[in-house]
């Protein structure tokens, strides 16, 4: 390792991070290809079935990519998925030595592709700014490691703590830099999960709006466990898919969603409600990788009490809405000090005028 592998790694992240908004369900990755101490050909993965970054440096570079050291963000594929195997066209290609960042988790390639490189004569390098590399794919390396998705839970919050007036009032308790910047994060998510009772009191849309760049609509997922979802809500109009997670799911008013354009996914029930950890894990099977979570006091309760969220985004305001107003969490149970849920505090910075808080558990 020496600091041009760096330099060049570093370069093949900022192309990776380039398909934030594209690639999902496919991971984000940027390739380099440098020869003789200069770029050659460079590339990022655009979108699920279109060429991965390793093909697009190649076609860049065309015949000066023999004898190029290739520097790639995640390990080569070596598999048929939805496009040919990396590894053969970089052997074809004819590179003299692969640096990859992070092994691929899909237990599909997991190694193989690297092995199959070094029994062709390809010098391989890994682990060039892994935390960076496996950061930027945390939901895909959540899918395949844990069977589940990354979840993060979006809140947003007056000074005193409130997200709403006793009345229910809310809107707008954060700025519209704070607003914008959620739209980022939507954008970013493969799902936006939301409860019933959120839908019932603002009928939100929760698309991902933004004024540059080419997005893919998130799955819209909404924890309904009786079914109460009206087929006249907003989101079941708009562009995607809206995906209804219910377990007593009433046949006529399932037939009634279904013909507004929503699916209905008969879920486990646990204590009577939606399985969350089960929800999840059916998200997975969808090939999801990043949930993020908009949801009222009831949802953001449970899914901390079942330990299901990685990382709370929490916007603060400036602003005091009093103690009769609504909380971030309804979490019974908790009675005396042992019984908290201890977070640490990620980061903090500036959005507008609010402060934006990343939260992880303990």
């Amino acid at each position: 390792m020496s600091a041009a592998d760096n330099l060049w790694m570093a370069r093949a992240l900022r192309l990776a991070e380039k398909g934030r908004y594209t690639t999902d369900p496919n991971p984000r990755v940027g390739c380099v290809l440098v020869k003789d101490g200069r770029v050659v050909g460079e590339g990022w993965h655009r979108r699920a079935g279109g060429p991965h970054a390793e093909i697009e440096a190649l076609k860049m570079a065309g015949g000066a990519a023999h004898g190029a050291d290739c520097y790639v963000t995640l390990e080569p594929c070596c598999h048929h998925g939805r496009t040919p195997p990396c590894t053969e066209a970089l052997i074809g290609a004819g590179v003299r030595r692969v640096v990859a960042a992070m092994t691929d988790p899909n237990p599909r390639v997991a190694g193989g592709g690297l092995k199959r490189l070094q029994a062709a004569g390809i010098e391989t390098v890994c682990g060039i700014l892994e935390t960076e590399a496996e950061r930027l794919n945390r939901g895909f390396v959540s899918r395949q490691r844990r069977g589940r998705p990354w979840v993060t839970a979006k809140l947003a919050a007056s000074l005193d703590g409130r997200t709403a007036l006793a009345s229910g009032e809310s809107k707008w308790i954060t700025s519209p830099q704070a607003r914008a910047d959620v739209h980022r994060l939507r954008a970013g998510s493969s799902a936006v999960l939301t409860g019933i009772g959120t839908v019932l009191a603002d009928d939100p849309r929760l698309d991902a709006r933004l004024e540059d760049g080419d997005i893919v609509q998130p799955l819209r997922v909404v924890v309904d466990s009786r079914l109460r979802m009206p087929p006249t809500a907003r989101m079941l109009g708009l562009p995607g898919r809206t995906l209804i997670a219910s377990c007593h799911p009433d046949p006529a008013r399932r037939a009634a969603l279904e013909t507004a354009g929503a699916e209905i996914w008969a879920a486990p029930a646990r204590e009577g409600r939606v399985d969350l950890a089960a929800l999840l894990e059916e998200l997975a099977r969808r090939e999801v990788n990043e949930v993020l979570v908009e949801a009222g006091a009831t949802l953001n309760g449970a899914l901390a009490i079942a330990s299901l969220v990685d990382e709370w985004v929490l916007y603060l305001a400036p602003c005091l809405l009093g103690d009769e107003g609504r909380g971030l969490f309804q979490l019974p149970g908790i009675q005396v000090m042992a019984d908290r849920i201890e977070l640490r505090f990620d980061e903090v910075r500036r959005v507008g005028p609010d402060l934006r808080l990343k939260i992880q558990p303990r």
